[in-house]
């Protein structure tokens, strides 16, 4: 079977390429999160295909709903099929039972947001959705990366919770930028510090980019840290078994898991 994953606008209509259109008019069925959401579009650009709902809570069954195809469009509900969404398990399962995995460039919020904000782009991360409860959430910022700018994406309703608990962290006066409604009609880049944030959004509506200058509070590691850490790893340790070791050998935790993560592997 072939499978390919189009890019959507994430906003405006006319954020969508040629060969994308192509493909929706070619394949035999779109697959696709919201129905209803993705018929705007088809429709729009006159488009009649039938349309086959494979969301979070379908894609595991992905095998036998699309069983009677093949050739197969995917489609989320905006942006790239794979960032944040049900994409990245649906190319897994292609790859695993050999479907021909295509994957079409084009829109996506985060880049979107983070070139539109000024701060460095040469390195970053990006960290997606947090976890929507709170002790999780601030347990995922503590250990988010230093050095490099950090891309989030967060709801309205979530979005001055994690700027309070990110001041708690970075401090009020941390650079960032706070994109929402990317390429729609009420588009705004906020940018500033984190504490000008939390009183510029008092009632925040629409979807949210955060955009984070990186964070320079970490020293490169002295000869014995770095010493320590050639060890460990010469031990076979790795990931979560090689932060905890640096934990309990005395390194601030936030500092092990940047020194776990960026070591070479």
């Amino acid at each position: 079977m072939r499978l390919v994953l189009v890019p959507t606008p994430i906003g405006n209509l006319e954020d969508i390429t040629l060969r994308a259109l192509r493909v929706l008019k070619e394949a035999e069925v779109v697959a696709c999160e919201d129905t209803r959401r993705t018929g705007i579009l088809l429709r729009h650009y006159g488009i009649s295909k039938p349309t086959l709902r494979l969301d979070q809570h379908t894609v595991g069954r992905a095998r036998e709903l699309l069983a009677g195809y093949s050739y197969v469009a995917y489609a989320t509900d905006a942006g790239t099929p794979g960032i944040s969404d049900p994409g990245a398990e649906l190319v897994a399962l292609g790859l695993k039972e050999g479907w021909q995995v295509e994957v079409l460039p084009g829109p996506t919020a985060l880049i979107v947001a983070l070139v539109a904000s000024g701060l460095p782009t040469a390195r970053f991360a990006f960290e997606g959705f947090l976890p929507q409860k709170a002790s999780e959430r601030r347990e995922r910022l503590k250990g988010i990366a230093t050095g490099r700018t950090v891309v989030l994406y967060e709801a309205p309703h979530r979005l001055r919770e994690t700027l309070r608990d990110l001041i708690q962290l970075y401090g009020p006066d941390h650079p960032v930028a706070v994109a929402r409604e990317l390429s729609k009609l009420h588009e705004e880049v906020f940018r500033g510090s984190l504490g000008e944030a939390l009183a510029h959004f008092d009632q925040p509506r629409g979807e949210f980019v955060l955009v984070l200058a990186p964070r320079p509070d970490l020293e490169p590691p002295t000869p014995d840290v770095q010493e320590l850490l050639e060890r460990l790893r010469a031990q076979g340790l790795r990931g979560k078994a090689l932060v905890r070791a640096l934990v309990e050998a005395g390194i601030p935790r936030n500092q092990a898991y940047t020194l776990a993560h960026d070591a070479p592997a």
